[in-house]
């Protein structure tokens, strides 16, 4: 019989990992950190006084005999799946994985495919979904009486990705590993699409599957929706909510602003951001929602699901 510890496992030990671990501290959860590199670990170790496990998870699976039961993956985009199903295999019921859990769309589908196979609830971290703006806009769609259409933009800024080292393949998978935050808050908010028309055109050097997209729909909740994104053009993530009495808007997406009904002046709300400014915005809410009852989290089920809706607007099918 498998024997479980009720520590949870961060693997990773990069900027991302010491993001979780700050809050894991706050949480007061008990946690054991495996990580690869000896630098990225000296730095942890150094940022939070936590001892890093080296050698990545094989060895640390064979240097400890109890297998935790709960795990966050925090490591780099290219290893995201590759982690995620050695812990799947070792026996971990419980996962959270940063976003978009896995390198590529076949990454992803596998680490579907294997918690589905062997029982294990995996979790994805989209974790605007938990931002204060996003949780106030939420209050005051509901007061308004829903949502009426929803205009997004996930724009690149390109001149910053374009000179980034990345691991193979990341940069040429950014929609998904990046703008995926964008689109997934709009599935989030408005509901799957039911009916979609998708253009997508050009490329970059780095991404050679399109750099501009447009398109629209309806979604299952019978909200009309359009987008635009430009990587070649100046631009930024945006997402504008109308509702009957208000326009709510997301730019830059941790503030929330809105031009109320009969008027053209746009304000800005008031946020307890607190959370959102003392640790990495909505990383603490998301963790809360992981370890306790895990409302509003992204399964991966539905990742995968949302997935030929990525491949639609990125491929610009209709």
């Amino acid at each position: 019989m498998t024997e479980y510890t009720e520590s949870l496992l961060l693997v990773g030990s990069g900027p991302m990992a010491i993001e979780y671990a700050k809050v894991l501290k706050k949480l007061n959860q008990k946690f054991q950190v495996a990580g690869r590199g000896e630098k990225s670990a000296e730095e942890f170790e150094k940022s939070l006084g936590v001892k890093v496990n080296t050698g990545g998870i094989d060895r640390f699976f064979k240097q400890h005999k109890k297998i935790p039961k709960t795990a966050i993956v925090a490591v780099s985009e290219d290893q995201l799946g590759t982690a995620t199903k050695i812990l799947i295999k070792h026996g971990v019921k419980l996962i959270l994985v940063e976003k978009p859990a896995g390198l590529d769309f076949k990454d992803i589908k596998e680490v579907e495919n294997l918690a589905k196979k062997l029982k294990v609830k995996v979790y994805v971290g989209y974790n605007r979904r938990f931002y204060s703006s996003v949780e106030k806009a939420r209050e005051i769609i509901k007061k308004d009486g829903g949502i009426l259409s929803i205009v997004f933009d996930f724009t690149e800024a390109s001149f910053r990705i374009e000179p980034l080292t990345k691991a193979p393949g990341v940069k040429e998978n950014w929609f998904l590993q990046n703008s995926t935050h964008v689109i997934d808050l709009m599935f989030f908010l408005a509901g799957l699409p039911k009916k979609m028309s998708s253009y997508a055109s050009g490329s970059l050097p780095w991404h050679s599957k399109a750099a501009i997209f447009s398109g629209g729909g309806i979604t299952e909740k019978g909200i009309l929706f359009s987008y635009h994104a430009n990587w070649k053009a100046p631009g930024r993530w945006t997402v504008e909510v109308m509702t009957k009495k208000n326009k709510l808007i997301f730019k830059p997406m941790e503030k929330l602003q809105v031009q109320e009904l009969g008027t053209f002046a746009i304000k800005d709300i008031s946020l307890e951001d607190q959370l959102d400014t003392g640790f990495k915005a909505g990383i603490y809410k998301e963790v809360q929602s992981f370890l306790g009852n895990r409302h509003d989290l992204c399964t991966i089920k539905e990742q995968v699901k949302n997935l030929r809706f990525y491949q639609q607007i990125l491929e610009g099918k209709s």
